[in-house]
């Protein structure tokens, strides 16, 4: 290989690393939003193509609180391992509520929606309780979180 041979092979090298940091830049990173697109590529006989899905949205679920009891009754609430969940949660009193398995809790006053935001990264069922409801001695379960395999 000739010396200019090698030149340009270095400098088609450098534009390919330049342009998959652009495009990892431009589609967010792996940032927490979702906005990013997952494009896949399709080959066989008659060449080559290009499909270009939007990533999913989160999973939202509400939850809704009046005396001390989630109405409807516990619910379940079911995702995939690797999805952004959003649980909004409302009360007609103050409450404390505490999802397993992410370990967030959070203070819910009544009239004002409290959101939960996270990945759901481990497998398994997890309680979302009340604490107010468990210093009380009542049932302190108000829904359940089941994150299956993707």
């Amino acid at each position: 290989m000739s010396r200019n041979q090698r030149i340009g092979l270095l400098a088609a090298a450098a534009v390919v690393v330049v342009v998959a940091i652009v495009v990892a830049v431009a589609s967010g990173g792996g940032s927490d939003d979702n906005t990013t697109a997952q494009t896949t590529t399709q080959g066989g006989s008659g060449g080559t193509g290009t499909t270009t899905t939007a990533a999913p949205q989160p999973t939202e679920f509400r939850l809704q609180i009046k005396g001390g009891e989630p109405v409807g009754g516990v619910q379940d609430f079911k995702v995939k391992k690797g999805d952004k969940v959003t649980i909004v949660v409302t009360a007609d009193a103050h409450d404390d509520i505490h999802v397993h398995g992410v370990d967030i809790e959070k203070p819910v006053e009544p009239g004002k929606p409290t959101t939960f935001r996270f990945t759901a990264d481990t497998e398994g069922i997890f309680d979302i309780e009340s604490h107010v409801a468990e210093d009380a001695g009542r049932e302190p379960q108000m829904a359940k979180l089941t994150v299956e395999p993707d």
